[in-house]
């Protein structure tokens, strides 16, 4: 607090003679006396009387020099000092990746960055705001808002959304907003580099907010799983980014929340532990846990789908080129191999027309014609089923010229002139019963959309849509129709139709997706970026006209102290009215 007119500091002896007024003003009494010869008598000892009881019940006295001590303070014009931001606009970008829920003292990062934005919020004395937040696609909140009531509720609305954070986008999206405009961007994150930030505007100034403190973390960095025979092999891997040594309580469960592995580990700072766990008992997903007091509790799990660990294409060089390169141009771990060491290759992907393969081989087959037998003429449409395999690939204009005999024991789910064109085995092999030699069917967008649908179910399985991040939206092999999402409590998330744009929850976790047919499996998890945390840093980049973070203000109250000093005068007025204006 300050004070504008120092000039009439002078004043404050007003009170000071007012009171002075009182110390030596006479008091008189109503006294009785019996005789004038007393009158004399009875006057001294009254003005004999000490000074201070002069004081003592005097409400009128008090009334005054309250009313003109605060006569005084609003002569001095006193003012309070307040910061307002700077720059015609202000644009906030918030950060809402898993990270901002370290602890920050009581709270998390994130809950700080909301009250200092509420705080923020109560300075812009009308400037416009626009609040962005992070993730892959950046959302727009409020644009070029100046409604307090709005702002305040929008900034209770942002929620975390556990993306990472890809700040770049978010900068682009700022960028587009600045215009000519005289800029103040606050960027509320955990932690961000100087180097990082746009700052070729002379129109912009950056302020970042970063966590308040050094924050401590473990965490599951790793958890890879496959199914060997009847047991599965597990490979886990912890970090210690704190500054002290952490015994850390591991626990991993199965998809019934069972235990089957607890040990203690002791991670000296910096250090980064890993083990691989052999026979734990087959299951099909499975949770790595650790308990350790640390700031930072959304990487302390992880969750993994069992594999077959098929995770290579392997192709029969007698096939067409077509086909060759239709698997190398979605995967680049592509292996063109001689057809007679097929036989022997395990844990891969085998494209082929042998249909021996097919009984001698453990490894899941794409077979595409026979070499057993000869194909007969056809000429009709094609017809497919509401298999989840043709979930974005049409077959109904493809040409086939011949087909090859089907196998009796495989389920169709394409078919021309009721004769089966591709089947699938009750191990999930695939079998196309044509050449593509005798097709036009590279000739349309559905060849390389039925390979993708093909590599995405047998590498991760007619069971599993595999792994997503929160949020993340691709496209998956569902059939038609409508398919339900529930977490791993049985709470029902959402719902998608099949053969559209799928969209991952936020929370990471297991969750299941099921139509009236079928139930696959996934899983949404954190990216390793948000399984680590960096230092936090607040720092300011760049100057704009107004200059600085923060304008300073100086705030009057003057118009605070009338009201009070207009109701003491009542009330002097009061209390001289009832004593009598001549007592």
């Amino acid at each position: 607090m300050g004070f504008t007119n120092l000039l009439f500091l002078w004043t404050a002896f007003i009170p000071v003679i007012v009171l002075l007024y009182y110390f030596f003003r006479k008091k008189y009494t109503d006294q009785p006396v019996s005789s004038t010869l007393f009158w004399d008598e009875v006057m001294q000892e009254t003005k004999v009387s000490p000074y201070l009881k002069h004081l003592q019940k005097n409400a009128l006295l008090y009334l005054q020099l309250l009313a003109l001590i605060l006569f005084v303070l609003a002569l001095m014009n006193p003012f309070v000092k307040t910061t307002e931001i700077a720059g015609e606009q202000s644009i906030w970008i918030v950060d809402t990746s898993a990270s901002m829920l370290a602890k920050d003292g009581e709270s998390t990062t994130f809950d700080h960055h909301k009250k200092e934005m509420k705080t923020l919020a109560s300075a812009l004395n009308g400037r416009p705001v626009t609040i962005i937040t992070t993730g892959d696609e950046p959302k727009t909140i409020v644009r070029q808002e100046t409604r307090r009531s709005v702002i305040h509720n929008a900034i209770e609305d942002i929620e975390v959304t556990y993306e990472e954070e890809q700040l770049s986008k978010a900068f682009d999206m700022a960028t587009a907003f600045i215009g000519e405009s005289a800029t103040s961007i606050y960027l509320f994150t955990d932690s961000v580099e100087r180097e990082e930030l746009p700052i070729e505007s002379e129109k912009v100034t950056w302020v970042v907010k970063g966590a308040s403190k050094e924050l401590e973390n473990v965490s599951i960095t790793r958890l890879a799983a496959t199914a060997l025979e009847d047991t599965v092999l597990a490979l886990v891997r912890l970090k210690n980014e704190a500054e002290s040594t952490k015994v850390v309580q591991l626990s991993i469960l199965d998809g019934e929340d069972n235990r089957v592995i607890q040990e203690e580990v002791t991670l000296q700072v910096g250090e980064e532990w890993s083990k691989t766990f052999e026979g734990l008992p087959l299951t099909n997903l499975l949770i790595a846990t650790i308990q350790v007091e640390d700031d930072y509790e959304m990487d302390n799990t992880m969750v993994t789908l069992i594999g077959s660990g098929t995770s290579e294409i392997v192709i029969d060089q007698q096939m067409h080129q077509l086909v060759q390169k239709g698997f190398q141009a979605l995967n680049t771990d592509v292996k063109i191999v001689p057809s007679d060491q097929l036989l022997g290759m395990e844990d891969v992907m085998i494209v082929t027309n042998q249909k021996e393969l097919l009984e001698k081989s453990s490894s899941p087959i794409v077979l595409i014609g026979r070499d057993d037998v000869d194909a007969q003429e056809v000429n009709a449409l094609v017809d497919v089923s509401q298999d989840s395999l043709f979930a974005f690939s049409s077959l109904e204009d493809v040409y086939v010229s011949s087909l090859y005999p089907a196998f009796d024991d495989f389920t169709t789910i394409a078919t021309i002139d009721g004769k089966p064109f591709v089947q699938r085995s009750s191990r999930g092999d695939i079998v196309i019963l044509a050449d593509i030699g005798q097709t036009d069917w590279p000739l349309h967008p559905s060849f390389p959309l039925l390979l993708w649908g093909i590599q995405n179910e047998l590498m991760e399985g007619t069971q599993n849509l595999g792994t997503f991040s929160p949020n993340e939206s691709r496209a998956v092999s569902l059939s038609m129709g409508e398919w339900s999402i529930y977490s791993s409590e049985d709470e029902y998330i959402s719902s998608v139709e099949g053969g559209s744009e799928f969209r991952a929850p936020t929370i990471p976790g297991a969750y299941t997706i099921n139509s009236k047919e079928e139930e696959k499996q996934f899983i949404v998890q954190l990216s390793s970026g948000e399984r680590s945390i960096q230092e936090g840093t607040s720092f300011e980049l760049g100057t704009i006209q107004n200059g600085g973070e923060e304008e300073t203000t100086k705030k009057s109250f003057v118009q605070w102290l009338l009201i009070p000093i207009l109701l003491l005068l009542v009330l002097e007025w009061e209390v001289q009215r009832r004593r009598g204006f001549a007592n």
